[in-house]
């Protein structure tokens, strides 16, 4: 007797298929000084904005912010992870930053279908960032999403 397959929604993996206008998800996390530290690692973005709470705290921010590209980061995890998931390939996101994010702010990632594109497999999503009910970051992504096995 064959082993059982797994279903797509068991695997995780969702194709252009499963994909429908209005569907949603999102990732939250709060944001750690560690974060910001391991953040300048991987970047090499060492701003004082960032770092130095002193230097910081003479900005408009009044204290140190977390990278906007840190914060972004949280809609590739939505999108990749979430929805369409495992297997989906950006090809072009937007972003406008509207407030800044601090240290100790959960910042919760919503992406949401807005549009699909079957001859290119694209599934536009609008992509958002909020600190509770505060818009940080608002955006459109792209993504090319692989069908389904025949």
């Amino acid at each position: 007797m064959a082993a059982p397959t797994q279903s797509r929604a068991q695997s995780g993996f969702t194709t252009f298929e499963d994909m429908a206008v209005g569907m949603t998800a999102s990732f939250a996390k709060t944001v750690t000084d560690a974060d910001l530290v391991l953040f300048v690692g991987v970047s090499g973005d060492t701003n004082p904005v960032h770092l130095d709470e002193d230097y910081a705290g003479g900005t408009m921010f009044k204290g140190r912010v977390a990278h906007g590209a840190l914060t972004a980061s949280f809609i590739s995890t939505a999108l990749g992870t979430k929805l369409p998931g495992p297997g989906s390939i950006y090809v072009a996101q937007t972003l406008k930053f509207k407030a800044p994010v601090h240290v100790g702010d959960t910042v919760t990632a919503r992406v949401e279908v807005t549009a699909l594109v079957p001859e290119k497999q694209f599934v536009i999503f609008k992509t958002q960032c909020f600190v509770r009910d505060l818009m940080v970051i608002d955006g459109e992504a792209t993504l090319k999403v692989p069908r389904a096995a025949a």
